[in-house]
């Protein structure tokens, strides 16, 4: 069983966003049948999370730093992401392991390097076009979480 994050009543308008968006990842997270030791280490981030006693830019970069990890993890084992991630991901994949070599033998080809940017947009739309097929498949075999990671 998947532990609470504990009430913060006081916390600012940035952090209180960041902790909303972490317990609605969590209440999206509890919704699929995981394997009781990946439980076992989302429980063990939020129990890191919970005993962070700071409510300002400290918690917030821990809410962050935990959803990362719990978020990966959950990618990386079980193939379980939430709303566009593979398209968040494969945007800037996309710019350097497709843009950069167009751009390149662009350049090379004209004789003039300025040329180089011009990979860019291309491998960026290769990119997004990869990353929102990806996200289209993980929906369909729902492996997707309805939740969209905004920070």
């Amino acid at each position: 069983m998947i532990l609470e994050p504990i009430q913060r009543p006081e916390l600012s308008d940035k952090t209180k966003l960041a902790y909303e968006q972490f317990e609605r990842l969590i209440v999206e997270v509890k919704k699929k049948k995981l394997p009781e030791e990946i439980e076992l280490v989302i429980n063990k981030h939020i129990t890191q999370l919970n005993s962070v006693t700071d409510s300002g830019k400290i918690l917030r970069n821990e809410i962050r730093k935990e959803q990362s990890k719990i978020v990966g993890m959950l990618a990386q084992k079980l193939k379980i992401v939430p709303i566009n991630y593979f398209r968040k991901t494969w945007f800037v994949l996309g710019m350097t392991v497709f843009g950069l070599p167009i751009g390149a033998a662009l350049g090379l080809s004209l004789g003039n390097m300025a040329f180089l940017g011009i990979g860019l947009p291309i491998g960026m739309s290769m990119g997004l076009a990869m990353g929102t097929r990806m996200d289209n498949k993980a929906k369909e075999e729902g492996r997707q979480l309805d939740i969209e990671l905004k920070m």
